[in-house]
């Protein structure tokens, strides 16, 4: 089974995947982490391109192409091969990120990118998206280290990636799950763990 967790950057991501992958392998289950973009030598030269300070300018397009090319070579590396073998995939991002960054943030309509993104994978989305949501502003103020090239957008940039996750959220009920990550650690997951549980025994 695989799942993704989403975000704007700061809401705790890392905290969450490594909380379920220790709940998982606890319960005796095969767990496959990845990050996207990256994961793959491709994936991470194109991450370097994409989150690096180089003063290069990007179209959005083109940022959505580039975070697409890594995500096909993770899909067909990392992730279709983990699910073919029976363990449960965890990545930190996928195609839900570029329709909230590059479309609903960044101007491209999100039902094209959202196309895009099915072709890309080969139509392997997962099980369940988790967005962990707060204020970008509060996000901003837990990141302790140089803000990426996305990051460096701004507040009013990174707000309207939230809302667009909300946005989505709301047309797909069934596959975004939205979770209060303004609280401790433990809350937010044992509120990701019930829906995995869910999940994994329906």
């Amino acid at each position: 089974m695989f799942f993704s967790f989403d975000g704007v950057d700061g809401v705790g991501k890392s905290t969450q995947i490594q909380l379920l992958v220790e709940a998982l392998r606890a319960r005796g289950r095969e767990v496959v982490t990845c990050r996207d973009p990256g994961g793959t030598p491709l994936g991470e030269r194109l991450r370097a391109i994409l989150l690096e300070h180089h003063g290069m300018a990007i179209h959005r397009r083109s940022e959505m192409l580039l975070y697409m090319a890594s995500r096909a070579q993770l899909v067909e590396e990392i992730i279709r091969p983990a699910l073919d073998a029976g363990k449960i995939v965890i990545s930190d991002r996928y195609v839900l990120a570029n329709v909230v960054y590059q479309a609903h943030a960044g101007g491209l309509d999100p039902a094209d990118v959202w196309r895009v993104g099915e072709i890309t994978v080969g139509g392997l989305m997962p099980r369940l998206v988790f967005v962990l949501d707060m204020p970008a502003e509060l996000a901003a103020r837990r990141i302790k280290r140089t803000q990426d090239r996305m990051e460096a957008q701004g507040l009013v940039f990174l707000e309207s990636v939230r809302q667009g996750f909300l946005a989505e959220a709301r047309q797909r009920p069934g596959e975004i799950v939205v979770v209060d990550a303004d609280r401790p650690p433990e809350e937010v997951h044992a509120e990701v763990w019930g829906a995995v549980e869910k999940a994994l025994n329906g």
